[in-house]
Order: C-alpha cells, then structure tokens, then sequence
C-alpha cells in the first residue's frame, strides 16, 4: 500500500525556517484577486506598501515553499501518484495578526489518516512560531484516489448543518482568465492549474484554480463586506473543497452572519455562477471578533 499509516503518524515532524517580505503578501493578495479597482483606498491596503495589511490565509503561502498539499506527499510512509489527488479541506487558525514581513520557524507533521473506503484523507498540519511565539495552526486535508480500503480509522463524519434563510450578504467575484498562472508564482506549481495535457491526464477538460486562491478570495470578500475590511478580526476559517472552478469563471459567496453567546461566526458557501450554482467550497466558517 503506498500510504503507511502507522509510518506516516510516527514520523518526526518537520521544522524549517521561512521569512517573507512585502513583496510576498503584495504577490500573494494580487494572487487572490485584489487591485480591482486598482485605486481604490479599500483595495490599496492590500496592493500599497505604505498600506499594508495581510489577509490571514497568507498563511497557506508564506515562506513561498511547497504547500500543504505538495509538502504532505513527500512525508514518510507517503508515496502516491500527485494525478490522484485533490485538496479536500483547508483549516486555520490565527493567533495573532501577521506580520507584514517576518521569520517564523514552521513544524509540520502528519496529524491523521483516514480510511474512506475508496480514498485516503491526510492531514498535514503546520504549526509557525516566530521570537513573539505562535502565529498560526494551518491543516491541509488531502485527499488521494484509489488509497483507502485497508480498515483503517474513518475519521469524523459530522458536518455542519447548512444556514437557513436568506444570507446576509452575496458577493461575486470574477476569476481571471490568467488569475491561476500568477497565483501560482507564490509557491504552488502543481501543474494541474496551468498545464492542460496535465489537467487532462487527471480528468480535467482545463487547468482548474487552485483551491487555496479560492479559498483566499472568499476570505477577502467575507472581511471586506461583512467585517469592515478589518483583516485583525478574523479567528479562525475553515473549508471544504466541494468542486471545482476554472479561471474565467464567477464565484458567487453567500454569507450568513451568526451568534451564539460570545462566539461571532460568518456561515460561507461559495458556487460557480455560470454553472448552476454548482458547489465550489462547502461547509465554510469564518470565526472572527
């Protein structure tokens, strides 16, 4: 089996130095989607310098290394075929704002495998500190094609009930047709989002986005229309890649407000516009203050 579960969870974690600059962050928010309208005072303080703030899923990119998913299959007791796999999940948490530029010390590590029957779900999570202490907790849930059915643990099967009533807010946002190549000039070169015999081979008729730009995207249009375009207030925000989009569609995001004592959440639910609302992340949540 090319999975070794047991392996895998015993491995020493991993740890190495990552550092980025503005110029980083500058990348990574043109990446997702900012600088339209290119003068716009909102937009500027995720284009400007002398404006800058970092949207908290920098985190998925920042030190420009491998991601998650890339990073996950070169761990021990991991060997899969990359045209196998999928993002299936993404999760952070944030545990102060991020600095505009930095050095941090990064520890990943295996956190779990799971047995889905026809598929193997893996969780990396990674864990960045820098000289004031911990930054973030990031978990990549990756999910490979063909690697379940040996008996092993299913992992959690509850999921959030799904928001009722009208949301609060629906945003849509464009993708541009070239928003994949120059996303993935902040570290994920997966050839699946660029190259289309690559983007066949795994069942695609075209490159396909990357799922972290989109959960970027949905992040921004969450903190810009419903939190103030206040990056600090975000806590947490998680996902599940629920299908697919292509650069040159719209992502349509409805936004559902929620309270509950003192915890203050956002319910996200993101489709693609030109094709029936068909479901592009699910189970979406946005902690924030």
């Amino acid at each position: 089996m090319p999975i070794d579960a047991a392996k895998a969870l015993a491995a020493e974690p991993r740890s190495g130095e990552i550092t980025w600059t503005a110029k980083d962050v500058q990348l990574y928010h043109l990446g997702i989607g900012a600088g339209r309208p290119a003068t716009d005072p909102d937009e500027l303080r995720y284009t400007l310098e002398s404006r800058l703030h970092v949207l908290p899923s920098f985190a998925t990119v920042a030190g420009a290394g491998s991601p998650g998913v890339i990073s996950g299959l070169s761990m021990p007791g991991i060997d899969v075929d990359l045209a196998r796999v999928l993002h299936g999940g993404q999760s952070l948490r944030v545990h102060r704002p991020i600095p505009v530029r930095g050095t941090a010390t990064a520890t990943s590590r295996i956190a779990a495998v799971y047995d889905k029957g026809k598929a193997a779900v893996l969780v990396l999570r990674t864990e960045a500190a820098d000289a004031e202490g911990p930054l973030w907790t990031d978990d990549a849930r990756i999910f490979v094609r063909g690697e379940g059915g040996w008996g092993g643990d299913p992992g959690p099967s509850a999921r959030p009930a799904q928001p009722g009533g009208e949301p609060d807010r629906i945003a849509e946002r464009p993708i541009r047709p070239d928003q994949a190549l120059l996303y993935r000039l902040s570290g994920d070169y997966n050839p699946l989002h660029a190259d289309p015999e690559f983007a066949e081979l795994a069942g695609f008729d075209r490159p396909i986005l990357h799922g972290l730009c989109t959960y970027g995207m949905t992040l921004k249009a969450v903190v810009d229309t419903l939190l103030g375009g206040d990056v600090g207030r975000v806590r947490s925000y998680t996902t599940r890649f629920a299908g697919v989009v292509c650069p040159g569609e719209t992502l349509r995001i409805r936004m559902w407000r929620e309270e509950e004592g003192e915890a203050r959440r956002v319910r996200v639910a993101v489709s693609a516009a030109e094709r029936d609302d068909a479901p592009v992340l699910a189970d979406t949540v946005v902690e924030h203050s």
